[in-house]
């Protein structure tokens, strides 16, 4: 019975045109890409992979001899017999690159979003979430006794209506995420501020899709918008920029960090995290912030897909962030349209719903700094021939 009810739920699945399969990469993560069963010379145009730094050999070296000095794992969570200096050494960095009190690691970003909530926010409080935000953020809010408020993506008006009828609780928090994923729009953290401040609430941002490159000097949308001083409590990704492996983090206010240390879950119950991974992380942010030419160099390639892009016809979501989703609305030529993508030497991937809303289906293409101009003019190329090919262009 359970097989029959599960196979009929994938059929529909697979009928709906949401299926989402699974390519294999038999090489490194970069900008080109050899799949498995042949597929050679692929451009990737769907990795987080924002400042190339995946297979960057400084970072591959800085994995290898940290692997050699301390061993594949800790076979451990933190707490027992998990602590290397390595994990002190990474946390004071991204403290210090944030320019925070205190950081804490994760084994990933969902990790660190579902470990927040719970531990700071009792049924005294309220959170105030966009209803946009990432899916790890609404679980994690999910796992807390907080008192849950929802407004509308990015409108501060709704954010004003809900922060004032919250006011009878002890605590509010705002959270959002600092660049949406799915829209490659990025939060109004200006008037989010001024709103906190105007209603004694704090400030959480999601900065995944942000940590690296947005900003003078990569720190995220609070430098980008000048807010680093009126952010509470940022959590972010080892795993996009800042070397692709794996991880996450929380950092803030040191007794924060010290709290999530006593009570936040999935930092208590999951092992610490992988030596080389911590080895990646460390060495990409210390060539971020010896130099932000990387991060500076994406401007202007992302400028060069989304013009192009428009100029062709195709509609761009978001402004100025790397993630440009070409946005389609039909799930079945989404998905039609990515297929043929790859067939022409480029992969991108479709969204449909679950990922995002019904009706708003799109291919998300991201802009990585190792792109080159004629890898960024062949997409757009292969966008075109496709488009037209199957009626998404006149």
């Amino acid at each position: 019975q359970l097989r029959r009810r599960l196979e009929s739920e994938l059929e529909e699945i697979r009928g709906a045109g949401t299926w989402k399969s699974e390519r294999v990469i038999a090489s490194r993560q970069g900008p080109h890409l050899h799949l498995a069963g042949g597929g050679a010379g692929i451009i990737n145009f769907c990795a987080n992979n924002y400042l190339g730094l995946s297979s960057h050999p400084e970072v591959i070296r800085a994995a290898v001899e940290a692997l050699e000095k301390f061993g594949a794992g800790l076979s451990s969570v933190r707490f027992i017999c998990g602590t290397q200096s390595i994990h002190k050494d990474l946390e004071e960095k991204i403290a210090c690159f944030h320019q925070r009190e205190d950081a804490i690691l994760y084994a990933s970003c969902f990790d660190a979003n579902a470990g927040i909530f719970e531990a700071l926010l009792t049924p005294e409080d309220a959170v105030l979430s966009d209803e946009l935000n990432h899916a790890s953020i609404i679980d994690g809010i999910r796992l807390c006794k907080a008192n849950k408020y929802r407004y509308k993506h990015m409108d501060m008006q709704d954010l004003e209506a809900k922060l004032k009828e919250a006011q009878k609780h002890r605590l509010r928090l705002v959270a959002t995420d600092g660049a949406f994923s799915m829209d490659g729009d990025i939060a109004p953290l200006r008037e989010i501020c001024q709103l906190a401040q105007k209603y004694d609430a704090l400030v959480f941002i999601d900065e995944c899709h942000a940590t690296g490159f947005l900003g003078p000097n990569g720190r995220g949308t609070d430098e980008l918008l000048g807010v680093m001083d009126k952010v509470t409590i940022i959590n972010s990704t080892l795993g996009k920029a800042l070397g692709g492996a794996a991880g996450g983090y929380t950092t803030g206010p040191k007794p924060l960090i010290d709290l999530l240390r006593q009570r936040s879950r999935p930092y208590l119950f999951s092992n610490s995290l992988p030596p080389a991974v911590v080895g990646c992380a460390s060495k990409a942010l210390d060539l971020l912030m010896e130099s932000n030419a990387i991060a500076q160099s994406m401007a202007a390639k992302t400028q060069r897909f989304r013009s192009k892009m428009t100029a062709a016809g195709f509609t761009i979501s978001g402004k100025d962030h790397p993630i440009c989703p070409v946005m389609l609305g039909d799930a079945r030529l989404a998905s039609v349209m990515a297929e043929d993508m790859l067939n022409r030497g480029i992969y991108v991937i479709g969204f449909s719903y679950p990922v995002v809303p019904k009706g708003k289906a799109r291919i998300r293409v991201q802009i990585s700094a190792v792109h080159s101009d004629e890898d960024i003019d062949r997409c757009v190329e292969a966008f075109t021939q496709v488009g037209r090919k199957h009626g998404a262009l006149p």
